[in-house]
């Protein structure tokens, strides 16, 4: 998709369709007839694609969703068992959605991935086991380590928490899942995933602060944020005696908020349509 997108005037070479390779074994005698380094073997037959954002494993006894993942396949996580049983704190700051450092220490992109791969792997932190929907139609089962993008993932998510708006925020939820699916389906270079970018880079300007993890045993568990474009006002949202506004003004609010439900709950008594709950006595005044 990309080299179609960036250079239409390229051929496109695709062994395993144009040869005679119809199977990971067969592509293992191929390279060792060739001696080409690779670390998959005919014991240990897993595809394996590693990139600085992660490590992903497929094949061999991972065809079998029932089967549980061996061990021995993961490479940049410990088990969450055998995890330190102390936990440790992280920050992870942010200006404008970018991690610029990690605990107090300023760093760049790729830096801040390479620390945060090494402390979460240390701790157990982003092992995953799905089965994925492929565009062509399949499933196929993979299992994930991901310890870097895990903890950034965390931290950004609480810190825009702290600083989008209600409606902003949920509208780019919903924008999120379309993202990845062009992503997933090798639409990089695409006029849409240009077009949400623009959007997410408006969403940013404001998502700058520091988070603070906790880290047990494979766990991401939030212990602070803050940001000096928080929206989140303590005087506000007390459970003190504080006098924010009054409270009698919430009955009109939940009087309007609520006449659908009012109006649905009319029909409903005067026998205008059936009720989807049980018939209560209240509901014969």
């Amino acid at each position: 998709m990309t080299f179609k997108a960036l250079n239409p005037a390229l051929k496109i070479i695709a062994p395993w369709r144009e040869w005679d390779i119809k199977s990971r074994e067969d592509e293992i005698d191929y390279a060792q007839d060739r001696k080409i380094p690779i670390t998959a073997t005919r014991e240990k037959i897993y595809s394996e694609d590693r990139n600085l954002w992660h490590l992903s494993h497929e094949g061999g006894i991972l065809e079998d969703p029932w089967n549980e993942p061996e061990e021995s396949m993961y490479r940049l996580t410990v088990p969450p068992e055998k995890a330190p049983d102390q936990p440790q704190y992280l920050e992870v700051a942010f200006e404008q959605g970018i991690p610029v450092a990690v605990d107090g220490k300023p760093l760049g992109p790729v830096e801040v991935v390479e620390i945060l791969n090494k402390i979460g792997g240390a701790h157990g932190i982003g092992r995953s086991d799905l089965v994925e929907n492929r565009l062509v139609g399949m499933k196929s089962r993979g299992a994930y380590e991901t310890p870097g993008g895990t903890l950034l993932l965390a931290a950004h998510r609480e810190l825009e928490s702290l600083t989008l708006d209600r409606a902003t925020l949920h509208y780019k939820d919903l924008l999120a899942g379309k993202y990845a699916e062009l992503v997933y389906n090798g639409q990089w270079f695409s006029p849409l995933r240009c077009a949400l970018d623009a959007f997410v880079d408006s969403t940013q300007t404001r998502v700058t602060g520091t988070v603070r993890l906790k880290l047990y045993k494979g766990n991401v568990i939030i212990a602070g944020r803050k940001s000096p474009y928080s929206l989140y006002r303590e005087d506000l949202a007390t459970f003190a005696a504080e006098d924010v506004y009054n409270q009698r003004e919430a009955e009109g609010f939940i009087n309007l908020f609520g006449l659908p439900a009012k109006v649905e709950g009319l029909l409903d008594i005067g026998g205008v349509r059936g009720t989807n709950y049980r018939e209560r006595k209240y509901m014969k005044k």
